[in-house]
C-alpha cells in the first residue's frame, strides 16, 4: 500500500465544530490503493480523500459529526466531490435522536398509526390470505415508520472520501452507508453492525408461506458507483441475530437484509481483508436478471476475506466479472447461521475463483458450494476443503455438476490482471484469521 509522507497537520475545524487530527507519515487516512490490487486499482485507481486539505480532515465520534464532516447535509452530502478523510474514532450509533440518545421502533412509529399487532391482525394469513401483497391503511403507516427510519440511519457519502477507523474500536451501528453515482471512495479498519429494520414488510406471495421482508444494506455501492475500496472492516449482525427476532406467520420477523451489496451498474471495486460474522444474506453483486444494462459492469475483486457462521452469497452474482480468491471461509455447526451456499452463479456471471479454503467441523457435500441462480459458467481452481493434503484438494465445478442436474462450464472469457498478493491456498486460513478485519492493517 502506497503511504504519503506528508506530515500536515489538520486545522482546527470551527465552522463544524469537529476535532482535527494529524496526518502522519503511517496514516490510512493518506493510504491509497496500491497499483494493480484488484479492479477497484483499474483506471486512474481509487484514492479516497487523500488529497483532502488541512480544512477538510475531521475526526467524529458521532451522527451528527459524522454527517457534517460528509458535508453538512444528508440529502446533499452524496454531491459533494471535495476530497476528505473522516477517521471515526469509537462508537458511533445511527438510531439516535437530536441529542444522541438511542431511539427504537417507538421512536419512529410515533405519529404514523403504526401498531405491530394491529398489523399483525390485519395480515394473519388466516385473515388475509397468501395470494394478495398487502395493503391499506395498516401497511401505510407501517412504510410512513420504516420511511422516518430511513431518513434517519441512511447516510449519503460523495466522491473522493475516505472513511477511515482509528485504532481498533471504531464502530458504525445500526446505519446503512450509501455510495450512489460518486467515485472514488476509500472505507477500512471500522466494525459495522448491521442495521434493523424496526419496520419489515409482510408479504404473503413471497414463496410458498410468506417472507418478511427488510430494506438496509450495511454498505450499498450502487447506481454506477466507481472506483471503491472496502479493506480491514469488520461486518456482523452483533447482538442482534436473526433469531432474536422470533417468528410470526411461522417466518423469521426478518430485520436484516445484506451486509455490503455491488448493484445497478456499479464497477471497478475491490473487497480485502474484510471480516463477515453471523449474518444470512451477505454479499450481492447485480440486483436482478432483468437489467442487462449491468453487461460489461460489476467489476469486483474480492480477495483475502474472512466468512465465518454465513448463510449465503458469498458472493452471489449477476453479469460481473468477479475474481475471487484468497478467500477463508469458515462454518460451526453450532452457530445461528446455517450454511446454505457460498458461490452464486446467476445470469450472466463469469467468477473467476482461486485459491479458496473452505473449512467445516461437520460433514458437507462439495456439490453445495457453488449454487446455480441460472448463470452458466464459474471458473474454479485450487479449492480446499478441511485440510492442507492433496485429497482435500476439490475441484467444485466437477463437483456441482456431479451433484446436479444442471451443469456448468468454465468458459467464463477473461483471466483476471489485476491482483498482487497471491498466496498459495494451504496459507490461507493462518494469514487471514491473522490479517482480516478491523484492528490487522499492516
Amino acid at each position: 500500500m502506497k503511504k504519503a509522507i506528508s506530515t500536515m497537520l489538520a486545522a482546527s475545524l470551527f465552522s463544524f465544530g469537529l476535532s482535527s487530527v494529524s496526518a502522519a507519515s503511517n496514516d490510512l487516512g493518506k493510504e491509497v490503493l496500491q497499483s494493480k490490487d484488484g479492479w477497484a486499482s483499474y483506471g486512474n485507481g481509487t484514492t479516497g480523500g487523500s488529497q483532502a486539505d488541512e480544512h477538510h480532515i475531521y475526526t467524529v465520534t458521532n451522527r451528527e459529526e459524522l454527517i457534517r464532516a460528509l458535508g453538512g447535509d444528508n440529502k446533499t452530502n452524496g454531491q459533494n466531490l471535495t476530497p476528505k478523510i473522516i477517521y471515526v474514532k469509537g462508537t458511533i450509533e445511527l438510531n439516535v435522536d437530536e441529542h444522541n440518545n438511542l431511539v427504537g421502533p417507538e421512536y419512529y412509529a410515533n405519529g404514523t398509526g403504526y401498531d405491530f399487532n394491529d398489523y399483525l391482525e390485519a395480515y394473519h394469513p388466516e385473515t388475509w390470505g397468501y395470494e394478495e401483497e398487502v395493503e391499506g391503511n395498516l401497511e401505510d403507516a407501517r412504510a410512513g415508520a420504516q420511511q422516518k427510519q430511513k431518513e434517519q440511519i441512511v447516510i449519503n457519502v460523495g466522491s473522493n472520501t475516505s472513511i477511515i477507523g482509528i485504532g481498533n474500536d471504531a464502530k458504525i451501528i445500526g446505519g446503512s452507508l450509501i455510495l450512489s453515482r460518486v467515485e472514488n471512495i476509500i472505507i477500512r479498519n471500522i466494525e459495522f453492525e448491521a442495521p434493523r429494520d424496526f419496520f419489515p414488510q409482510w408479504d404473503p406471495t413471497d414463496g410458498t408461506y410468506g417472507e418478511w421482508n427488510s430494506e438496509y444494506d450495511n454498505v450499498s455501492i450502487t447506481n454506477g458507483t466507481e472506483n471503491v475500496w472496502i479493506d480491514h472492516n469488520t461486518f456482523t449482525d452483533g447482538e442482534h441475530t436473526d433469531a432474536s427476532f422470533g417468528k410470526y406467520f411461522g417466518r423469521t420477523y426478518q430485520q436484516h437484509d445484506g451486509l455490503l451489496d455491488v448493484t445497478n451498474g456499479s464497477n471497478y471495486v475491490t473487497i480485502s481483508y474484510n471480516k463477515f460474522e453471523d449474518h444470512d444474506k451477505v454479499m450481492l453483486i447485480g440486483s436482478s436478471d432483468s437489467r442487462t444494462t449491468d453487461k460489461e459492469k460489476l467489476k469486483v475483486t474480492i480477495h483475502h476475506n474472512y466468512f465465518k457462521n454465513l448463510t449465503q452469497r458469498l458472493p452471489r452474482v449477476r453479469y460481473g466479472e468477479v475474481h475471487v480468491y484468497n478467500n477463508y471461509y469458515e462454518f460451526t455447526n453450532n452457530s445461528d447461521y446455517k450454511f446454505d451456499y457460498a458461490l452464486g452463479v446467476g445470469v450472466e456471471s463469469k467468477i473467476y475463483a482461486e485459491n479458496n479454503f473452505f473449512n467445516f467441523d461437520y460433514d458437507v457435500d462439495p456439490a453445495s458450494i457453488i449454487h446455480y441462480w441460472k448463470g452458466t459458467s464459474i471458473y474454479e481452481e485450487g479449492t480446499f476443503i478441511n485440510g492442507t493434503s492433496k485429497t482435500n484438494r476439490v475441484d467444485l465445478v466437477k463437483a456441482h455438476n456431479q451433484g446436479n442436474e444442471v451443469q456448468l462450464n468454465e468458459n467464463v472469457g477473461w483471466k483476471p490482471s489485476l491482483y498482487t498478493k497471491f498466496h498459495p491456498t494451504q496459507a490461507v486460513p493462518a494469514l487471514v484469521k491473522a490479517k482480516a478485519g478491523v484492528g490487522k492493517v499492516d
